[in-house]
């Protein structure tokens, strides 16, 4: 099963997550900013989990 890769940040909605972009997950992936997970000190406000570096994906040209 993959990660689902998802595009935008899910706290401020605005952030574009590109697929080999950086991203915060956690084991959930649910999908944050590296700004906002900062600001939640890298804790998944949904979970409790904590939030690590998404895998990138090379991008298909």
């Amino acid at each position: 099963m993959a990660l689902e890769m998802r595009t935008r940040c899910e706290r401020c909605e605005i952030a574009d997550l590109p697929m080999g972009g950086p991203a915060l997950i956690c084991s959930y992936e649910c999908t944050f900013c590296e700004s906002c997970g900062r600001t939640m000190d890298y804790v998944c406000p949904n979970c409790g989990g904590e939030l690590v570096a998404r895998p990138r994906r090379l991008e298909e040209s």
